[in-house]
């Protein structure tokens, strides 16, 4: 990572509550900014409550002037129609940096927690507790999800800095026919 200062901006998607973390990374400096939870429970009118997403995560976009955006892609539970839900959120933050040219890099629940506490089936208590070791914060436990998104921008972070990124796997398709020419028929 240059010498620049980059921001960073993690999202917790969710249709109730959406946590949102936000760092600055300057070389192998990683500074605490903000972080938040965006309440939503009281909306009961789901098309309204992915417009108050796009705006209020646009607004953070505009506050913070992040590099990039790290967001949690949604996993799949008990009910595949909490996957749709988280999804339309997901999409209502994206389209929210997207329209500001800030780059968007997907991270899984459990790769976040890997990256933070080595366990991917960390509870959010323990995800919370390292986040405040690593960042040198004393955050209030009812933010959970803020902390989980903390989590995820860095993830990102870690990601950025890693000797190993980018190695073994490609990010993307059209890259990776770019790259194996040989192997496609």
């Amino acid at each position: 990572m240059p010498d620049k200062v980059t921001t960073i901006i993690g999202i917790d998607p969710g249709t109730n509550l959406l946590g949102y973390g936000v760092i600055r990374v300057k070389q192998k400096s990683v500074e605490f900014v903000d972080m938040g939870v965006l309440d939503l429970r009281k909306e009961k009118d789901p098309y309204v409550k992915l417009a108050r997403i796009s705006t209020e995560v646009g607004e953070l976009c505009d506050r913070y002037s992040p590099d990039d955006m790290a967001i949690e892609s949604p996993f799949y539970g008990k009910n595949a129609q909490v996957i749709f839900k988280l999804g339309r959120a997901q999409g209502a933050a994206i389209v929210s940096a997207a329209q500001r040219c800030i780059s968007v890099f997907e991270y899984a629940p459990r790769k976040a927690k890997v990256a933070i506490t080595g366990n991917g089936d960390a509870s959010k208590e323990q995800v919370s507790m390292m986040i405040q070791k690593i960042l040198k914060v004393n955050l209030d436990p009812k933010y959970l999800d803020a902390t989980d998104a903390l989590a995820i921008a860095m993830c990102h972070y870690y990601q950025l800095t890693s000797p190993l990124a980018g190695l073994s796997a490609s990010s993307s398709w059209e890259k990776f026919i770019a790259e194996n020419p040989d192997r496609i028929k």
